[in-house]
C-alpha cells in the first residue's frame, strides 16, 4: 500500500500541467471574467503556467522543447479535425484561427509533459526497445491515419496489431522508492489511453470542444474514442522515447569523448 501511494503520488506531480488546465476550464466555466473571451484566458493561463513551471524548475528546457514538438502536433490535428467537422470550439475569442483555439495545442502538450516528467520521476528504462525505422515509420503511419480515414479505410484496428507485434518484447520498468517494477508497454499505452478518456470526458463537460453530438447537450463521450486516444498515446510516446534515446546517446558520445581527451 505504501508503494501504491509513492507511486500515485509521483503521478500527481507529473500530471501538474493537465490538473491546471482541467481547473482552468472548470473555473471559466462556472465564473465568467469581464473584458477577455473565455478561450483567450485559458491560453494566457497555458501560457502563464508554462513559464512557471520552468522558472520553478519543475520542468526542464528539454522537456520544454519536447512538449513544443507536441503542440504544433496537436494544433494540425485539431485544424484537420475541425475542419472535417469532427468537434468544434463553438466560442469567440481573438487567439482562434479557422476555428481552432491556440490553446487546444497545450491539451496535447499537457500529454507530453505528463509523459516526460513520469519518465524523470519513476527512472523509466525500456527494453527490448525496437528498431527506430519501425518505430518511426508506425509514429509516421498511426499520425497520418488521423487525416486519411476521412477518404480511404481507417486502418486503426490493423495498426493496433501491428503495434502488438512490434512491442510485445518490449517491457517498461520503472522504480518507485528503490523497487523496480515491470509493465508491458502495450499494456501502458492501454491505460493512459483509457485514462486520457475519462479526462476527455472532464474536459467536454466543461465545454474544452464539443462533438457533433454534444451540440443540444453534454453526453459521454462513446468508448470507442478509447482507440483513437490509444494510437495518438502510441504516437506520443514514441516520440518522447526516440528524443529521450537521442539524448543519452548524445550524452555518451561526450562522455567517451571527455574520457579520451583526458587520456591524451
Amino acid at each position: 500500500m505504501k508503494q501504491l501511494f509513492y507511486f500515485g503520488y509521483e503521478q500527481a506531480k507529473s500530471c501538474l500541467f493537465p490538473v491546471i488546465i482541467f481547473l482552468t476550464l472548470a473555473i471559466t466555466k462556472m465564473v465568467e471574467v469581464p473584458f477577455i473571451a473565455r478561450y483567450d484566458l485559458i491560453l494566457y493561463i497555458c501560457l502563464l503556467t508554462q513559464i512557471l513551471m520552468v522558472v520553478f524548475k519543475f520542468e526542464t528546457f528539454d522537456e520544454v522543447k519536447v512538449i513544443g514538438v507536441f503542440h504544433l502536433i496537436g494544433l494540425a490535428l485539431e485544424l484537420y479535425k475541425v475542419h472535417m467537422g469532427s468537434w468544434s470550439y463553438p466560442e469567440e475569442a481573438i487567439t482562434k484561427f479557422f476555428g481552432v483555439p491556440l490553446y487546444s495545442g497545450f491539451m496535447y502538450a499537457s500529454v507530453a509533459s505528463y509523459m516526460c516528467q513520469a519518465w524523470r520521476r519513476l527512472e523509466l528504462r525500456l527494453v527490448n526497445w525496437p528498431p527506430t525505422w519501425r518505430v518511426v515509420l508506425l509514429s509516421a503511419a498511426i499520425y497520418f491515419n488521423f487525416f486519411t480515414h476521412h477518404f480511404i479505410f481507417d486502418f486503426r484496428w490493423i495498426l493496433k496489431i501491428m503495434t502488438f507485434l512490434i512491442f510485445y518484447r518490449t517491457f517498461v520498468y520503472f522504480t518507485v522508492k528503490k523497487r523496480t517494477y515491470a509493465m508491458p508497454l502495450s499494456l501502458s499505452f492501454v491505460l493512459i489511453g483509457f485514462f486520457i478518456w475519462i479526462a476527455e470526458n472532464i474536459a467536454t463537460f466543461f465545454g474544452a470542444w464539443r462533438y457533433p453530438n454534444q451540440q443540444q447537450q453534454w453526453e459521454i463521450v462513446h468508448i470507442g474514442k478509447v482507440s483513437s486516444w490509444l494510437l495518438l498515446v502510441i504516437v506520443s510516446f514514441m516520440i518522447v522515447a526516440q528524443l529521450k534515446h537521442l539524448k543519452e546517446n548524445r550524452e555518451m558520445s561526450r562522455g567517451k569523448q571527455d574520457q579520451s581527451l583526458q587520456v591524451i
